[in-house]
């Protein structure tokens, strides 16, 4: 398989999306995956060792092409998306570029759903540009205002097959979902970004935002669009605590928090979530 970081890159099979790229900027070709038509919904992964968007929404969006037109990008610094070498990276690069991608495809304005860091993105842009969004589906967000730093964990991670695995172990309830595909997919991604210092780049950018741009509760309150707050209950990485935390802060926001379920509520929980998110942008929620 071609080696990332050249649009000859090809997203493994297991993941079953196809590869489609698109020039964002000057040296940028974003490299993504789409489904369906009609409302748009733009798709955000978190972050972590050998993350893209396939790895996070390979469950989603196939079951949602159906009602919404489905995005889903490498954001830069992450994935197969092509960037110049002075890229900088961050929690409002990552929504620039989110834009950047909704400008080249000639969309004025979208849904956002975001995982993790990706729901995180989508609030700051929701404060930042809310005339580009419509609304936000959000799991498992942090963001919170915190005063330690976690980034010595992944300047030298294991990325062996079983590093993986036992660190993929803490994001779900049920360690059966963890298939040796996926793992070998998310393998040959991490193994690119840490010889070539990008991980390292790109995990120091989201803990330099932890402390200088956090969600702060002032601004949350001041949101008017449409917000769903999704949780597993079981979350370890980022307790559901947090949701009901936000769902105190953002005034329109309705939360649901699924049993059974770690921090990748779109692969636990799928068919569920995917309901709940089509429910949700086409308005059949609050009928």
């Amino acid at each position: 398989m071609p080696t990332l970081g050249t649009t000859e890159y090809r997203t493994p099979a297991f993941f079953g999306l196809e590869d489609r790229w698109i020039e964002t900027a000057p040296g940028e070709t974003t490299h993504y995956h789409e489904a369906g038509e009609g409302l748009p919904v733009v798709f955000l992964h978190g972050s972590g060792t050998g993350v893209s968007a396939a790895a996070n929404w390979w469950r989603t969006l196939p079951a949602v092409s159906g009602r919404v037109r489905a995005i889903a990008p490498d954001l830069i610094g992450w994935g197969a998306t092509v960037q110049p070498d002075t890229a900088a990276f961050g929690i409002r690069e990552w929504g620039e570029h989110a834009l950047r991608l909704l400008d080249a495809l000639g969309i004025e304005q979208a849904w956002f759903a975001g995982n993790s860091l990706g729901g995180w993105i989508a609030l700051q842009l929701a404060l930042d540009h809310p005339d580009r969004l419509r609304g936000i589906v959000s799991m498992g967000t942090g963001g919170a205002i915190v005063k330690t730093a976690a980034i010595a964990q992944h300047l030298d991670p294991d990325i062996s097959t079983e590093g993986l695995r036992n660190a993929f172990g803490k994001f779900v309830t049920d360690p059966s979902m963890l298939e040796d595909d996926m793992i070998a997919a998310r393998q040959q991604i991490a193994e690119y970004e840490v010889s070539t210092g990008r991980l390292a780049r790109v995990m120091a950018a989201r803990e330099r935002d932890r402390h200088d741009l956090p969600l702060r509760p002032e601004q949350l309150a001041r949101l008017a669009l449409p917000v769903l707050l999704v949780h597993g209950k079981q979350d370890v990485v980022i307790p559901a605590e947090r949701t009901w935390e936000l769902a105190g802060q953002i005034p329109t926001a309705d939360a649901l928090v699924l049993n059974g379920c770690g921090h990748w509520s779109m692969i636990e929980r799928a068919n569920v979530f995917n309901r709940a998110l089509v429910d949700f942008v086409t308005g059949a929620w609050q009928c």
